[in-house]
């Protein structure tokens, strides 16, 4: 499963843009046909978006594309121009049932098939930003294709009528909600955007409090914020030789047949453990550590 610290969205009727994309070393770049894009432009962007699949080399960073929602009357056209052009994976917003993501996922299959591309190598993502999606996390995230759920606090404040807010707490609970249920089916968990690009230790400071809610990655709207939010997901140095010590220690005292055991002070059992092993999950992911 691709490590998907920082997703850059990028509109996707710019070509100049989705070029300049490719300079910034994000895990993933999403080429938008909805949110990013006039009404007016949509077509453009689509075709946009295919040419680019096909010319463009986007290195070690996964090629998404944003499509329009289910029930807004483009998106089959968009499904139709850019799965020729083999993206990595598809990007379903303002999900709300399954039944949706049953429609895509066949015509997503559809392409596989036609293209002779192995089953389930074209991967679905969806934005989760609406009180009904909220409501309906458990359906949505049982779908066996899909592969990570990204929350979207700016849609979903406006689906509850809620004034946004630099805390954020009228957002937290479905936040919670999003990554508990992304956890509980095995997915990976997107978190919100930071709309105040420029405020860069905001935005660190907003990734550190999304990595540890649980969130292996988050949206990215500007250049500038890939670096803060891949160093916040990515463990330091003194992270990880704490957790590989600890990763070790109890291995050895599971070889002696012994049970928890104390380490500077704190009583280490088999949630510490856990945890650590997250710790140094995260860091192969990022490729700090070598594949287990």
């Amino acid at each position: 499963m691709h490590a998907r610290r920082s997703l850059l969205y990028v509109p996707g009727d710019d070509r100049h843009k989705i070029e300049k994309s490719l300079t910034f070393g994000a895990d993933c770049i999403c080429l938008d046909m909805e949110d990013g894009v006039a009404q007016n432009r949509k077509a453009e962007a689509r075709l946009t978006i295919a040419a680019a699949l096909r010319d463009l080399d986007f290195g070690s960073s996964e090629k998404l594309a944003r499509i329009n929602p289910v029930g807004s009357g483009l998106e089959e056209a968009d499904l139709e121009t850019v799965l020729p052009a083999r993206p990595d994976g598809i990007v379903l917003p303002k999900a709300e049932t399954r039944q949706q993501l049953d429609w895509v996922a066949e015509k997503i299959e559809g392409a596989e098939l036609a293209h002779g591309w192995p089953m389930g190598s074209i991967r679905l993502i969806v934005d989760v930003e609406t009180a009904r999606g909220i409501l309906n996390l458990r359906e949505i995230a049982s779908h066996p294709r899909l592969e990570a759920l990204i929350f979207g606090a700016e849609d979903y404040a406006v689906s509850i009528g809620a004034q946004r807010t630099v805390e954020g707490w009228e957002v937290f609970t479905a936040r919670s909600l999003v990554v508990m249920h992304a956890r509980a089916f095995g997915l990976q968990a997107i978190d919100m955007v930071t709309v105040d690009y420029r405020d860069l230790e905001r935005v660190h400071r907003e990734a550190l409090f999304g990595a540890q809610m649980g969130y292996t990655g988050k949206q990215v709207i500007h250049p500038a914020q890939v670096g803060p939010v891949q160093e916040a997901f990515t463990p330091d140095e003194a992270a990880i030789r704490s957790a590989q010590q600890l990763v070790e220690m109890f291995e050895a005292h599971q070889r002696e047949g012994r049970g928890a055991f104390g380490l500077d002070g704190q009583m280490i059992d088999l949630p510490l453990v856990r945890a650590a092993q997250n710790v140094l999950e995260r860091a192969r992911a990022a490729g700090k550590l070598p594949a287990a």
